[in-house]
């Protein structure tokens, strides 16, 4: 395995400028279809998406479509979404099926691939003696609960490929997550930008200014190593002994705060803006810390006591956490852009994802998904399928969601202007976009790389 090169918290790359074409151009939106999409692992779908033999999820990434079917009760497999004789495609969607279908002209597939019916055959005479007629197959691994697919047949190994957070997030055991909802739409910006909204936390104090609630901002640590970006919080901006610290502390004396009951106010907020990012168990443990913990309760005290509270509540209902130690929390921080189009925002039960795939050739739409994961006692894993919520407002998506929507097509439409020079970006807290950017032009080519900049 390749040495992963990580940078540490605290280190700063290189002022940068963005390139517009990525963002931009159908002529690059094209070229991703042919230097990106077919040559890196991507996840098609969730395991739990197959559970029987002959369930099956059409994966469609611009414009390529890949069928992927659990072919026997120990495989998923993965094959080209189209008939061997006139180049039909054989599924939409998702389903069960014992074999695929082409309601073109009646030929059929088996579900390990291989041709089950040619119609009217005796036709071709001999002419498709010893001829491969099997679906060609496309590579399949699974790592966290996905089934993820690569095109190309000499791809790196899995486990490679997503170093260093194959080590890193495994320790949170995301396969054994399950669904607590999901929805999707069809956004009026490119992949890329939809993304960008997401891999970093530079945005959050002026974007969702709930959660900060007039405190004084956050400051980040991020992270780069192999293809992939992730980041976490390090402190108030300035440190214990700013003015943004003594500005937190005023505000929360102010307001009479009790660490109690902010933080069950915190965890409560959450929960009924975004539904994601904490759990039921949390919520409600939250509720009883007034009762639990002494009045002048310091805010480390409280913290210990809701874990303790929550992890004692989950395991009497057989939900058992995953033992992490925190300083292996620490260094993973709290979001993780997987390399091209995945995001993670991972925690001990539960996890927010986003995804975001380009919508054909169309470089000003995309296809952006959003799921909630969560661990459940085993059988009480509740019912969902795949939401198609096109309306991106708060009474649909929730107020945090509605927010980042309102972002995503203002910026594709404001990287038109001729008055856009290019995305200056802060060289700490959004280094996991710089990133990308570097590692999406070693396949699309280095004139669409990040361009360092230096003040006048």
């Amino acid at each position: 395995m390749s040495e992963i090169q990580v940078t540490q918290p605290g280190m700063a790359d290189e002022p940068v400028m963005l390139p517009i074409e990525p963002y931009v151009s159908r002529d690059y939106a094209l070229a991703e279809g042919e230097k990106l999409w077919p040559k890196v692992w991507q996840p098609a779908c969730r395991v739990e998406e197959l559970p029987k033999v002959g369930d099956f999820v059409t994966y469609d990434i611009a414009d390529e479509s890949i069928i992927v079917v659990r072919s026997s009760t120990e495989n998923i497999s993965a094959y080209y979404n189209v008939c061997q004789h006139r180049g039909r495609r054989l599924t939409k969607g998702c389903g069960h099926t014992s074999r695929f279908y082409c309601t073109f002209h009646g030929w059929a597939w088996n579900i390990d691939g291989s041709n089950h019916n040619v119609h009217d055959r005796e036709d071709f005479g001999d002419s498709l003696d010893g001829v491969d007629l099997s679906l060609p197959e496309v590579r399949v691994g699974e790592w966290g609960g996905w089934v993820w697919i690569n095109m190309d047949p000499d791809a790196e190994p899995l486990e490679q490929y997503l170093e260093p957070a194959f080590s890193m997030l495994g320790r949170f055991e995301l396969d054994k997550m399950r669904f607590r909802w999901r929805q999707w739409l069809v956004f009026p910006c490119n992949w890329k930008t939809a993304l960008g909204a997401f891999n970093e936390s530079y945005h959050v104090n002026a974007s969702h200014p709930q959660l900060t609630r007039g405190h004084p901002p956050m400051a980040w640590w991020c992270r780069a190593g192999g293809r992939h970006g992730w980041h976490g919080p390090a402190g108030l901006r300035g440190g214990a002994d700013s003015e943004h610290a003594k500005g937190l502390s005023a505000a929360r004396g102010e307001a009479g705060a009790d660490p109690r009951v902010a933080v069950a106010n915190d965890l409560q907020m959450m929960w009924e803006t975004l539904q994601a990012t904490t759990t039921e168990t949390f919520v409600k443990a939250s509720k009883r810390l007034v009762d639990e913990l002494p009045e002048g309760a310091t805010m480390e005290e409280v913290g210990q006591h809701l874990l303790l509270a929550a992890k004692a509540d989950d395991a009497a209902r057989g939900v058992i956490w995953p033992e992490i130690e925190p300083e292996h929390l620490a260094v993973t921080g709290i979001d993780w852009h997987l390399f091209p189009n995945l995001i993670i925002l991972p925690s001990l039960t539960t996890a927010l994802v986003y995804r975001a795939r380009p919508n054909g050739n169309d470089p000003d739409s995309c296809i952006f998904e959003v799921m909630v994961l969560e661990r459940f006692p085993e059988g009480e894993e509740p019912q969902s399928d795949w939401v198609y919520e096109p309306d991106p407002t708060e009474e649909k998506w929730r107020l945090i969601l509605a927010q980042d929507f309102n972002n995503m097509p203002e910026v594709q439409k404001g990287m038109k202007s001729r008055g856009f020079r290019g995305a200056r970006m802060n060289p700490i807290s959004e280094l996991p976009t710089t990133h990308f950017f570097r590692k999406l032009a070693e396949y699309m080519g280095d004139e669409h790389a990040p361009v360092p900049v230096k003040g006048e």
